[in-house]
């Protein structure tokens, strides 16, 4: 009986495991890399994971979006086969596109719910798109003489074409150019650009202004299913803060790759803290309470954002998205979603950031499950939390007396401790190999 016991179930595993992959057809899952960063690390050092070259067929792409916008509509994807963005993953990630979803989204909650609840979407900075809405810009400049805007090319990334101004002459030549372009039949449109109030009271530290980035995985849009990374970073300008002068980069833009450029970076530093080491610092100056607030309130930007853009995202079963969230604080901690990328940046500023970025995609590979060892009912994978699950997702150690009222607790850890080796040796213990339901 000890020897049954012993050998016969670890057997009985494996007897499963091999006709599982029969039945798939297949013994390992085949991936396609088109990134060299830190994604091909964390491929190459899955298990059973093997890389195919050029033609040949895969189960799984880590992809960019070029090579989405050019290959996915002529594409055919058997049941198992996965790849990382959604078709119209721009519809939340282009700045003028997240401007335009959010306000429709806004505006049908006030039409259909009332003020009360469009009011909890009143986390994005006034934002007009130009050329397009450049007349009812200048009328919202008008109202408020003297207040600083920046300027930010819809499609572009990493800082590329971001500049401040007060004035109106100073985007004057770039509106000639627009006309000038309009009025050419065979000359290229001009670049859209986003107008943006600027914050020009951002919570600082020893001076210093900062923007959080944060960790959203989305593995379906209908019903809308979303996992909250615990850790993420605090990205900080190089150059103590002021309104003075407008026209330092290394002041105003918290982006690395600005940041690296600065002639003072450290490159051993670098000039990120990670999420745990903030939270502890803004608990320990303001007290539990209201940091506990503070990201409530950026959960509830990380969902409302999603749900703007639900119904015209283009939703397939063979998808998923990792979105950065870029997220800045005011003096009075009140949380502004700048921006959302659907490729954020793999590529590691220290070797602190690496092991972070490496445990972020190592964490989303055994969500997205291509070995089917999870179940479809855990609420934790990893460093990653189920916060949406076609409604809220709570947390399971909710004191019991709460029940039935409105205190229930969202199933969210963002910065708090990350034990995810330990979780992750629970989760995968009991049985290795399970089948998906």
């Amino acid at each position: 009986m000890v020897l049954y016991g012993k050998f016969f179930f670890p057997l009985l595993e494996t007897v499963i495991l091999l006709l599982l992959l029969l039945r798939e057809g297949r013994s390992c899952v085949r991936y396609k890399c088109g990134l060299l960063n830190t994604i091909q690390d964390v491929l190459k050092q899955r298990p059973n994971w093997v890389e195919v070259k050029d033609d040949g067929e895969w189960d799984f792409n880590w992809c960019d979006v070029g090579w989405l916008r050019e290959n996915f509509d002529h594409s055919y994807l058997d049941e198992h086969v996965r790849i990382n963005h959604f078709r119209n993953h721009y519809e939340l990630s282009r700045k003028n596109l997240m401007v335009k979803n959010l306000k429709r989204y806004q505006k049908n909650l006030e039409k259909e719910v009332g003020r009360e609840e469009a009011s909890k979407c009143d986390f994005f900075p006034c934002t007009f798109v130009l050329p397009s809405e450049y007349h009812l810009f200048v009328e919202e400049f008008n109202r408020n003489p003297g207040s600083i805007w920046i300027m930010k090319p819809v499609a572009k990334s990493q800082g590329k074409g971001i500049f401040l101004f007060r004035k109106l002459k100073d985007i004057i030549d770039w509106k000639k150019e627009s006309s000038h372009s309009e009025e050419q039949k065979d000359a290229a449109p001009v670049e859209n650009y986003v107008a943006q109030r600027y914050i020009e009271n951002p919570y600082l530290i020893n001076g210093r202004k900062f923007d959080l980035r944060v960790y959203v995985l989305v593995t379906s849009y209908v019903p809308l299913k979303a996992w909250l990374y615990r850790d993420g970073f605090a990205r900080f300008s190089g150059t103590r803060f002021s309104l003075s002068t407008i026209d330092d980069k290394y002041m105003h833009l918290t982006n690395v790759s600005v940041q690296k450029t600065a002639p003072n970076y450290n490159h051993e530093k670098g000039c990120k803290w990670q999420m745990q080491q903030l939270r502890r610092y803004l608990t320990a100056k303001h007290g539990r309470e209201l940091i506990e607030i503070l990201f409530k309130q950026m959960d509830n930007i990380f969902i409302r954002s999603l749900q703007s853009v639900q119904k015209v995202i283009i939703n397939d079963k063979h998808c998923f998205e990792l979105y950065g969230y870029d997220i800045l604080l005011d003096e009075k901690l009140k949380p502004w979603l700048i921006e959302v990328n659907a490729s954020p940046s793999n590529s590691p500023s220290s070797r602190e950031d690496y092991e972070m970025k490496f445990r972020l995609l190592e964490d989303t590979l055994n969500v997205v499950d291509m070995e089917g060892r999870l179940t479809g009912k855990e609420k934790r994978v990893g460093g990653y939390d189920l916060m949406w699950n076609n409604g809220p997702v709570y947390r399971e150690d909710i004191y019991l007396q709460t029940f039935g009222s409105s205190c229930f607790t969202a199933n969210t850890y963002l910065g708090c401790l990350n034990d995810r080796e330990k979780q992750l040796r629970h989760l995968f213990k009991p049985f290795p190999f399970q089948k998906r339901t």
